[in-house]
Parts: structure tokens; C-alpha cells; sequence
């Protein structure tokens, strides 16, 4: 198993450290679910749901596929990946020499 890079590990830490993008993770756990169904279970707007899917797949925590019903309406299923991050200091220092944002790197403050 590789270990992700710096960058992967600030997109993926950053896509988690939302409580509405762990509700959907943590609900999809339970198994695909199409976007309409997934909004009401959470109790958000579509509109805001696409936002937050659309962050957590870029940071390849989860995947969504389109698909056709009986009817022939299109709809987008979402799933989690098999991902694993497992956070432990080596880790994490290993992951801060792989970073390419020289402003996120080791000893570097962050910008406000």
C-alpha cells in the first residue's frame, strides 16, 4: 500500500474536515445511494449536497456514476471509495516532504 503524498493528504484531510461531508461518507458507508434520496436522508438541498460530493470526489473519497431508471430518467449514484488513511506521525512527516505548496510545508506558517 502506498502512502499518499502530502498534497493528497491535505485534500483529503480537508474534504473530511467538514460535519456535512461526514454525514455523506459516513451514510454512504451504509451503501450507494442516487443524490434525491441521499438529500433527504441528510436533510439538505440537492444544490448543496452536489457541492459537498463534488469535493469529497475530488478528493477521491467517494464516486458517483449516472445511470438510467426503469423510466429512463437519469440518475447520479454516489459511493464511497475503498480508501484507508490511517494518520500516524511518521506518516504525517513523511507525507510534509512531498508537499509542492512551499506555504504548506514543514515549519510554514499558514497564510489568515
Amino acid at each position: 500500500m502506498t502512502r499518499p503524498t502530502g498534497d493528497d493528504l491535505v485534500e483529503v484531510l480537508a474534504a473530511l474536515a467538514n460535519p456535512l461531508r461526514l454525514r455523506i461518507v459516513a451514510t454512504l458507508a451504509g451503501g450507494r445511494d442516487y443524490v434525491s434520496h441521499l438529500a433527504r436522508e441528510i436533510g439538505i438541498s440537492r444544490p448543496l449536497l452536489h457541492m459537498h460530493l463534488q469535493r469529497l470526489e475530488a478528493a477521491g473519497l467517494v464516486v458517483g456514476t449516472l445511470e438510467l431508471s426503469e423510466d429512463g430518467k437519469a440518475m447520479k449514484y454516489y459511493e464511497v471509495t475503498g480508501f484507508d488513511v490511517r494518520l500516524t506521525a511518521p506518516a504525517i512527516a513523511e507525507a510534509a516532504l512531498t508537499l509542492t505548496d512551499p506555504d504548506k510545508g514543514p515549519g510554514r506558517k499558514e497564510r489568515s
